[in-house]
């Protein structure tokens, strides 16, 4: 049994009668707060392993209680909202969420993201010396990427992009984010520019493009590798 503590935020009494016992049949051990402020104030005394979070709390918007946990803790947390505009997700998920459900959700789903979420706690976004995701395999020490045992020749910068979404694997990673990161603040609007280079990343990677295992769009988002084998 999994006893990984797990705090669920949110004020609809019956999304907290559904989850408390789902998460509890699941190995979890389950607190519950209501409102922004005793979200802030269990995660400082009840020391749980991870945060469900929903951004419409009765006291204060949800992405500020993202930002004022990620001042001072790196705890896993899920957002699950009813809001499924594209701009909250983003927001959300650039303040330091670690994943997304959107209401109505299916118990299995979240379950799954709330394993990827604890799997990464702790783990600085490092990556094994080796990854295997699907039929490809990364060695970030040697800097390359193969295929079944061919060397498959990517650009820097399609290196740069794969290697920052296998520190992510499981996880949506925001266009923002991406374009930030491999390419500098100034091209954090360049959507067009990243969909070029995924794009290509695809047609080296993928088996079929048109059908990608490995990286995955996040419609509006952003894009996540898949886990490692």
């Amino acid at each position: 049994m999994n006893q990984s503590r797990i705090l669920v935020v949110d004020d609809e009494p019956q999304i907290q009668r559904f989850l408390k016992p789902s998460l509890t049949a699941a190995g979890y051990e389950v607190i519950e707060a209501v409102n922004g402020g005793e979200a802030l104030k269990f995660v400082a005394t009840q020391a749980p392993d991870l945060v469900i979070l929903d951004l419409g709390l009765p006291d204060m918007d949800g992405k500020a209680v993202i930002a004022s946990l990620r001042a001072w803790s790196d705890i896993p947390i899920v957002i699950l909202s009813a809001r499924d505009r594209e701009s909250e997700k983003i927001a959300a998920l650039d303040l330091g969420a670690d994943d997304y459900v959107e209401k109505p959700f299916g118990i299995g789903e979240l379950t799954a993201r709330i394993r990827t979420a604890l799997r990464h706690r702790g783990r600085q976004d490092a990556i094994p010396s080796v990854m295997d995701v699907d039929d490809l395999t990364i060695d970030p020490i040697k800097r390359l990427v193969s295929r079944e045992g061919e060397t498959l020749h990517l650009t820097p910068k399609e290196y740069d992009l794969l290697l920052l979404l296998a520190r992510h694997a499981g996880r949506v990673v925001t266009h923002r984010t991406l374009l930030t990161s491999v390419w500098g603040p100034a091209h954090g609007e360049d959507l067009h520019y990243l969909r070029v280079f995924i794009g290509q990343l695809r047609q080296k990677i993928e088996r079929d493009p048109t059908q990608p295992r490995i990286v995955r769009t996040e419609p509006g988002v952003g894009y996540r590798m898949a886990e490692p084998d």
